[in-house]
């Protein structure tokens, strides 16, 4: 097997169970609250989606410090990686409080806005699902730095476990306060199950070799310059993933044109989605933190990463389409969904194949742009995309769910178009500037 590949592997697969885990909590809680109705699926639906925008928040602190960590750790500079770790933690902090503090006070115009008018029962749920987990993103975001930090160590196991720990214990809590306290009980288990896992994630970073040299290292610079510079990596990848589930947001709001049934199942189908798309993201990120490890090693093996990054996703996002495309009823019916809510799940499903493909080689190959530096390039492309997906789903939408599933597939297509010619131009600069070095 390829040694790129086996690095990707190693790295990928923990990073894997560790994204499915942190999404598993959307879906038990959805398992759980779809016994309560559909204006109870539809809230928490809403709720969870907003917390997969907030994640891209995080991500300007946790995966800006784990490119630099990454980076530090490859150069063998153990000041680096202290720098790079106080940066994640300055800018954490700095960020956390207007999230947790806003997102609790605007809670309210924060639903409406998304759910619309219509339904005062899902409207009245999603805002009180709100009130405990919004001011909860603070555990949330301490624990996106703290698996940042370990990840860019070279240490993708340990976030694993943690994210284990915190869904297996949602899972044996959901089903004990959602009884006692419906859509809020969702929120609560959410949040106490994360503190239990920051806990132990905060001693697992104490006991890690190459961190424990770095806090003995001398400061590089003041903390702000580190600040700047985890904002200057960050920022990128977190604008790519926000507008990326922002997108998904607003495309919640256009399905919910389509009445209260098809967003449950949406919703529901949605949900399941993420065992698929998880693993493109963890191969992503893998290639991310490869990349950034053999950073100076040359483009043939930053184009060898990407090469068999795209070769693995490709294979996940194919094995995701023909395993939605048979066990759909299946899955909807473990769900727990009724007959029509059933139907529309198992359509959209079966639609949703030439999307994840196409989703599958983009979303991987960005791990080479991040892990290089070109995050901003890849920033451009998914704005396009976004651009492109919301006016088409709009349009679309008289043709039901399918409608929403082609007017993702032909936007993924865009941007898979905009990504390769990005390469070929960078291909034939490369080129160039081999035949000035000859020519010099």
């Amino acid at each position: 097997m390829n040694a790129h590949r086996r690095q990707l592997i190693a790295l990928a697969h923990p990073v894997y169970l560790s994204l499915l885990a942190s999404v598993a909590s959307g879906i038990i809680n959805t398992v759980w609250v779809s016994r309560l109705g559909g204006a109870a699926v539809a809230a928490v639906a809403v709720a969870t989606n907003t917390e997969n925008v907030l994640l891209g928040v995080a991500l300007v602190f946790a995966s800006g410090t784990t490119v630099l960590v990454a980076h530090a750790r490859g150069a063998r500079d153990p000041a680096v990686v202290r720098a790079a770790v106080r940066g994640g933690w300055a800018l954490c902090a700095l960020v956390t409080p207007v999230v947790a503090a806003g997102g609790f006070l605007l809670r309210g115009p924060l639903a409406g806005l998304v759910l619309g008018g219509d339904d005062s029962a899902a409207l009245r749920l999603a805002g009180a699902y709100f009130a405990i987990s919004l001011p909860g993103m603070a555990v949330f975001f301490a624990q996106q730095l703290v698996d940042g930090i370990l990840k860019g160590a070279g240490d993708t196991r340990t976030p694993m476990r943690l994210a284990l720990l915190a869904n297996g214990l949602i899972l044996v809590c959901d089903p004990v306060l959602i009884h006692a306290y419906g859509v809020p009980g969702a929120a609560a288990s959410t949040v106490l199950c994360r503190c239990a896992a920051l806990t132990v994630g905060l001693r697992a970073l104490r006991r890690d070799a190459l961190l424990r040299t770095a806090a003995g290292a001398p400061p590089t610079g003041p903390v702000t310059g580190a600040l700047r510079r985890t904002l200057a990596t960050g920022l990128p990848m977190s604008a790519d993933f926000t507008v990326r589930q922002g997108g998904a947001l607003v495309l919640v709001a256009i399905v919910a044109r389509l009445g209260v049934t098809v967003v449950a199942a949406y919703a529901i189908a949605y949900k399941v989605m993420y065992v698929a798309t998880m693993a493109f993201y963890a191969v992503r990120q893998a290639a991310a933190i490869h990349t950034a490890h053999t950073r100076g090693a040359g483009t043939d093996a930053r184009r060898e990463i990407g090469r068999q990054a795209v070769l693995l996703a490709g294979l996940l996002g194919l094995t995701a389409t023909a395993l939605f495309a048979v066990s759909a009823p299946w899955i909807m019916a473990a769900f727990g969904a009724g007959p029509e809510v059933a139907r529309q799940g198992v359509l959209f499903l079966r639609c949703i194949g030439p999307y994840l493909l196409l989703m599958a080689c983009f979303i991987a190959l960005g791990g080479v742009f991040e892990g290089s530096g070109g995050a901003p390039a890849l920033l451009r492309v998914t704005l396009l995309g976004t651009a492109v997906q919301l006016p088409l789903a709009y349009a679309l939408t008289g043709l039901g769910l399918p409608g929403v599933c082609l007017a993702l597939a032909l936007a993924m297509g865009v941007q898979c178009a905009a990504v390769t010619a990005l390469l070929r131009r960078a291909g034939h600069r490369e080129k160039a500037g081999m035949s000035l070095a000859r020519a010099g």
